[in-house]
């Protein structure tokens, strides 16, 4: 099985980046955490792998932001802007 390395994943260039797939595995990671960082962490992942064509990622995003605040939501989707422009 392969080893799965978060830190790849997350500054990997776009190209390399895996697709929406592994960008939802990764959002899933942060997701059943218990910290408000971890869920918006979670809705970065999957706003990233929903705007690479992730259903499946659009559908979490919207759960896991009806538990975070409007704030919140704000930085999620802040940092998947940045990582997406400098990615």
């Amino acid at each position: 099985m392969a080893r799965f390395e978060i830190w790849n994943t997350q500054n990997a260039p776009m190209g390399e980046a895996a697709n929406g797939d592994t960008l939802l595995r990764l959002g899933m990671r942060y997701a059943t955490a218990e910290t408000p960082d971890d869920r918006m962490t979670a809705h970065k992942w999957f706003n990233i792998a929903a705007m690479r064509g992730s259903a499946e990622a659009a559908r979490l995003r919207r759960e896991i932001a009806a538990e975070m605040s409007p704030a919140e939501i704000a930085a999620a989707q802040r940092a998947a802007r940045d990582w997406v422009t400098h990615h």
